[in-house]
Order: C-alpha cells, then structure tokens, then sequence
C-alpha cells in the first residue's frame, strides 16, 4: 500500500479514536488496574429513589454497559489497525492473507478482512 493510502487512513482511524474516547468518557470511567472501559451509572440527584426510579437507573445502567463493550471493541479495533500501519500488514485480510479491497477501507479503515470473509 502506497504511504499516502496508509496516511489517509492513519488519519481516518485517530480521528476516530478521539471519537470514541470521547463517547466512552461520556457514559463511563476509564479503570487502570485492568485498562478497561467500565460504564458509570447516571448520578442520583434530589430526593431519594422510590422503585420506579432505581428501576430506570438499573435499566440505563444496562444500556451504558452494553454501549461501553460496543464502543471499546471497536476502540480495539482502530488500535489495533493502527500498530498494522506502524508495523506492517495494515489492509491485509486476516482470514484468506490477500489485499482488502480500498472501498472496503474507506467505508472502515480498521476492517480485519475482505468482503469473502466479512462475516467470519
């Protein structure tokens, strides 16, 4: 791959790693003993909850955590495709080791694979 191709999608990939990180401080904490994103739940404020509203925290409580594992493995991937570019082996599939196709890349500069293999 060309250096201007492997630019282009270097600055794809950590200007949507910023993104992210900002999404995830957004719903969560960054825990540095295990270097893992944890959701946070939404602060409590005024009066103390009756059932409904400890209901609702729980319930949004939920949906951070999955939005968090969404997010942060998507996070992984753009990390991980940018040590590709640093060390070589960036847009190769990792499933059949040929070329991803360029439009493939420019719709998600951290595809792992081909489009024969997307689904695997």
């Amino acid at each position: 791959m060309k250096k201007a191709d492997l630019n282009k999608y270097e600055a794809k990939l950590l200007e949507e790693q910023i993104k992210l990180n900002q999404d995830l401080a957004g719903i969560g904490t960054f825990n540095t003993e295990n270097s893992q994103w944890e959701a946070m739940p939404t602060s409590q404020d005024g009066p103390e909850s009756d059932m409904v509203d400890l209901a609702d925290r729980v319930e949004d409580y939920e949906g951070r955590s999955e939005m968090v594992k969404t997010l942060s493995r998507r996070l992984t991937d753009i990390q991980d495709a940018l040590k590709k570019i640093t060390t070589g082996g960036y847009g190769v599939c990792e499933i059949s080791g040929e070329k991803i196709e360029e439009a493939r890349l420019d719709a998600n500069p951290a595809a792992r694979t081909c489009k024969g293999h997307i689904n695997e």
